[in-house]
C-alpha cells in the first residue's frame, strides 16, 4: 500500500512540476518508512528498486510519455536492473532519488538512478527498459518521433557495454 500512496502523491505533485526534456534529471525526495525496512532495520534491497520505479514514472509523466503510452494501450517493460548498494538507509532517513535517461539504441532505453542521503551516494542502478505494444516492441526512434524529441543518444558508457553482454532473454 505504501508505494500506491507514494505513486498517488507523485501523480498529484507532477501537475505542478515543470515538464522534463528527454535527458533532464528527475529528483524526488522520500523518507524511509517502517514498511520499507527489512529484518536488519534498514531499507530492504527490493524496496530500492521499487522506489526507482517511481523515478521512471516521474520521467514518463513529465516528458508526456506516460500519457501517450496509456492512450495507445502500450506498456513499459524492464529488461534488466543492475543495482549497487553503498550505504544503508535507516528508519525515517531522508533521501533523494535522481533519475535520468542516459543512453538508448533502437530497442532499449537505459535509465540511471542514484540515491543520495546527507550528500552521500547510497545506491545506484542502471535499468534497461523498452515500450511494448501488442505482440512487438516499439522502437526508440518511433517513440522519440511521436514525443517530438529530435535527439541523438549520448555515447554508450563502458558499464552499459559490459551489461549488454548479458542480453535479456526474449
Amino acid at each position: 500500500m505504501n508505494l500506491y500512496l507514494r505513486l498517488l502523491i507523485l501523480f498529484i505533485k507532477s501537475r505542478w512540476k515543470p515538464r522534463l526534456g528527454l535527458m533532464d534529471e528527475s529528483i524526488l525526495k522520500f523518507y524511509v518508512l517502517p514498511n520499507d525496512l527489512d529484518i536488519n532495520m534498514h531499507m530492504n534491497n527490493g524496496r530500492f528498486n521499487s522506489i526507482m520505479d517511481l523515478g521512471r514514472v516521474d520521467i514518463m509523466l513529465r516528458t508526456g510519455l506516460l500519457q501517450m503510452v496509456y492512450k495507445k494501450k502500450w506498456f513499459g517493460v524492464v529488461g534488466s536492473i543492475h543495482t549497487r548498494f553503498k550505504r544503508p538507509l535507516k528508519l525515517f532517513q531522508a533521501y533523494k532519488l535522481h533519475s535520468q535517461i542516459i543512453y538508448w539504441d533502437d530497442k532499449w532505453t537505459w535509465v540511471e538512478h542514484k540515491m543520495y542521503s546527507q550528500g552521500k551516494l547510497v545506491s545506484s542502478a542502471l535499468v534497461q527498459t523498452l515500450i511494448r505494444r501488442k505482440g512487438e516492441n516499439v522502437s526508440t526512434p518511433e517513440l522519440l518521433k511521436l514525443m517530438g524529441f529530435d535527439h541523438q543518444s549520448p555515447a554508450i558508457t563502458n558499464e552499459i557495454k559490459h551489461l549488454e553482454r548479458f542480453e535479456p532473454l526474449e
